[in-house]
């Protein structure tokens, strides 16, 4: 089985300028999803798809290959979908095609490369054509609507004790695993048999916002501590 790993990883971020190529605990941020890939003892080889010129010359120092994203499908507007479909029709034309094709997200670095392996160590095990990753939820949700308030997740007539509501699941945007034809026959990440890899709350931090890096590179920097610098 021949499995990669896509990273796409646009120049234009707008919340946080040059968001993928700032430093996060020591290393660009793109770096720590490279790194998570090549720790995967399942994966083949690391891609990553961009239009930027300064992130593929810091994600080829780490190792990965580049894939030359299009600008129009860089933009504001333009999809991960877009971005994959892309890089897998760019490597089908290098003969490459994959079984398994792993989409990390640089903007949920909460990972490893044992969290990769484990997930798509489930994802056969299940028979399931795609996976993502999430992190528990324990919380009451409400909406609003027409001005009026309502409980989605919960009878607020009747509180449960949070133990004993069933579970929920939030997706936490860091692991997406796929089968090839799910992209193609969908046009989305997931698709046929999904099925569900479960990962801490802590996961489900993601990058948005310079007050996220600075929380991120905390929580990064002790989690590298107490494991090792990779």
């Amino acid at each position: 089985m021949t499995i990669i790993a896509i990273i796409p990883a646009r120049g234009g971020s707008k919340g946080v300028p040059r968001k993928n190529v700032r430093p996060l605990a020591g290393k660009p941020l793109i770096a720590h999803s490279i790194e998570d890939a090549q720790e995967s003892s399942l994966i083949d080889q690391v891609y990553v798809s961009t239009d930027d010129q300064e992130i593929a010359t810091v994600s080829a120092q780490y190792g990965a290959k580049i894939i030359d994203r299009p600008v129009e499908l860089a933009n504001d507007t333009a999809s991960s979908e877009s971005a994959l479909i892309h890089a897998i029709a760019a490597l089908e034309k290098q003969n490459i095609k994959p079984d398994l094709v792993v989409f990390l997200q640089c903007t949920s670095p909460i990972r490893t490369g044992a969290d990769i392996d484990q997930a798509i160590a489930k994802l056969n095990a299940q028979q399931a054509d795609s996976l993502l990753s999430v992190s528990p939820s324990h919380r009451f949700l409400w909406e609003e609507l027409n001005g009026l308030a309502k409980s989605i997740n919960y009878d607020y007539r009747h509180r449960p004790r949070r133990q004993d509501m069933n579970p929920q699941y939030v997706e936490n945007g860091s692991i997406y695993v796929f089968k090839p034809w799910v992209l193609k026959k969908t046009q989305n990440r997931l698709g046929g048999k999904i099925s569900l890899y479960v990962m801490s709350e802590m996961a489900a931090l993601e990058i948005d916002t310079i007050d996220d890096f600075r929380m991120i590179e905390c929580l990064t920097g002790n989690r590298e501590q107490e494991t090792g610098n990779r």
